[in-house]
């Protein structure tokens, strides 16, 4: 699934390819992606041009100057730009026409990706938008603010960071690789965890996804870049996808449990 390091990733990429040029078609071949009224969106981005690309979380705010098209790739999402006479293949969704002869392509095998076009005086009102918690490598995110978030939870602390809520950008992979860093077992309860343990966590958020955008991201089976990125981050891993392979700082086995129905790599001694 791509994180908030592989959609700032996806997002510099795009700037650099599709900005500034006049939208003259689009074609949607799975209109369940799209909740906007169809008619609506067609009309309301052909003419327009995409003037800038910003991002909040996990979600794609392509900017058309008085519309956002929102967009979240969600599990297996991608965007490729084409030739607009390359041959449409399985699973491209929503393809996007430039007057220059080429396409942004919506690319989804599991059809779990969502657009939707909102006014820019409404964006506040998305309900997805206006949730989003303080993002994983913001100066924004204190130690203050993690343990006001999580000291009276009854839940693991992995859970807790994975909810949107609390921290926006953070996915699987991160989550594991903060709680190694910060040497904090994922199952520990956020209501146990100490205002000095929030502090080694927001440090080690900051600092693994500031890396991890630097490297383009974490290119693995789950996510693979398709704009000519390829993510390098996945090669400073440290657990996450290591089970059963020796903890590169004491030698322990890695192990896997399910927290939350989401795969969580450990390591047992370094995060007691």
């Amino acid at each position: 699934m791509p994180e908030i390091a592989e959609v700032e990733t996806v997002r510099n990429t795009l700037k650099n390819i599709i900005l500034n040029k006049k939208i003259v078609d689009v074609n949607i071949i799975y209109p369940k992606i799209i909740e906007s009224d169809i008619k609506d969106f067609k009309d309301i981005l052909i003419g327009r041009k995409f003037i800038d690309i910003d991002r909040m979380g996990k979600w794609l705010m392509f900017d058309l100057n008085d519309y956002y098209l929102l967009s979240h790739l969600r599990m297996e999402g991608k965007y490729f730009v084409k030739k607009s006479t390359d041959e449409i293949i399985k699973h491209e969704h929503i393809i996007i026409t430039f007057e220059d002869g080429t396409d942004l392509r919506y690319h989804d095998t599991r059809k779990f990706g969502r657009m939707n076009l909102v006014k820019k005086s409404d964006i506040d009102k998305v309900e997805p938008i206006k949730k989003q918690g303080i993002e994983a490598n913001s100066d924004k995110l204190t130690k203050e603010y993690l343990y006001d978030k999580i000291h009276k939870k009854n839940k693991p602390i992995k859970s807790l960071l994975l909810d949107q809520t609390i921290i926006s950008g953070l996915g699987n992979i991160y989550a594991n690789e903060v709680m190694f860093d910060a040497k904090v077992s994922p199952s520990r309860l956020g209501k146990d965890i100490s205002l000095e343990e929030c502090d080694l966590i927001v440090k080690a958020s900051k600092k693994i996804i500031d890396a991890a955008i630097k490297d383009g991201g974490t290119t693995i089976k789950s996510y693979t870049s398709s704009l000519g990125v390829t993510g390098r981050f996945q090669q400073h891993l440290m657990v996450h996808k290591r089970e059963g392979q020796e903890c590169k700082i004491c030698g322990t086995l890695i192990e896997n449990i399910k927290i939350g129905g989401r795969s969580t790599y450990f390591c047992p001694k370094c995060q007691k």
